[in-house]
């Protein structure tokens, strides 16, 4: 036997108005909060989970569920759904980061910029390309908008690009051996360079911590600019992905002059003299 339940939508929006001009202070402000959230959409509220406990990994399912005012259920689901793409641990009545913090952080910096940084760069790779992509939040990203392209061999010190490549088939990745480093989710030291040393690729894409006419691009790990200097060696050519933000900044490691690189992809923030400088060093601007 079916059933079908029909709620009025309008009836339960005018008994929130009724409360909140009559309720005490509180009880409002729990109203409040409360039509907001029912806005929310799953990603949205998976963001929020990821929020909350990067920033106190203790919060139990009833805490969360308190906080972002939807059923225990609802946030049992969400976690399996972070737990499924790798993003937290489940443990007993909570969950926890499965990122160190500060990569957590950095992904969570410029989100809408960086993916539309990822999605322009992505768009510069073509079926059956040969590619490396240095372990950045922002190039790794890249891969995520691959979806669509055919027979594109990744080769990559980024633990970040995995899951985009286990969902699209049309990707072959190849993942560098070394020491891993949680806070950038790199495998970096000299197995990692040595991996390198056995390809050679159309195009490599690199991120920086600042580039700056005056000093290149830079990083402030000595091992992360050892990889990236690597990198550039075995590409044919070279993108620099960064947001603008990043101009005018000089990590404590100098990596290599402007002009090593071919293009660079970031944001139409970047100043106009510092894009009419570039393009004098000989550098293609890519605007996303």
């Amino acid at each position: 036997m079916a059933f079908l339940y029909i709620i009025d939508t309008k009836s339960i929006e005018t008994s929130f108005q009724n409360q909140l001009s009559s309720g005490p202070l509180d009880s409002r402000m729990k109203i409040i909060e409360t039509q907001k959230q029912m806005k929310l959409s799953q990603s949205e509220r998976e963001r929020e989970i990821l929020s909350q406990l990067t920033s106190d990994s203790s919060l139990s399912v009833t805490k969360i569920s308190d906080l972002l005012g939807v059923s225990a259920v609802t946030i049992r689901s969400d976690l399996a759904s972070l737990e499924a793409q790798g993003f937290i641990v489940r443990s007993r009545g909570g969950a926890h980061p499965a990122f160190d913090p500060e990569i957590l952080r950095r992904q969570k910096t410029q989100v809408v910029v960086k993916n539309r940084i990822a999605r322009k760069a992505a768009s510069l790779v073509s079926d059956g390309d040969t590619i490396m992509i240095e372990a950045g939040t922002t190039t790794a990203l890249i891969a995520k908008y691959l979806t669509g392209k055919r027979n594109v061999r990744i080769v990559t010190n980024s633990t970040l690009i995995i899951p985009y490549a286990r969902s699209n088939p049309g990707i072959h990745l190849s993942v560098v051996g070394g020491t891993f480093r949680p806070e950038t989710e790199a495998l970096v030291g000299p197995m990692a360079l040595s991996g390198l040393e056995s390809f050679y690729v159309k195009t490599a894409f690199v991120g920086t911590d600042g580039f700056t006419l005056e000093n290149g691009l830079s990083s402030y790990f000595p091992e992360a600019a050892a990889v990236l200097k690597k990198v550039v060696e075995r590409a044919e050519t070279t993108v620099l992905v960064a947001d603008s933000s990043k101009y005018g900044n000089t990590g404590f490691v100098s990596i290599m002059a402007i002009y090593a690189v071919s293009k660079i992809v970031t944001d139409r923030d970047l100043p106009d003299d510092a894009a009419e400088l570039l393009k004098k060093q000989g550098v293609e601007i890519v605007f996303a």
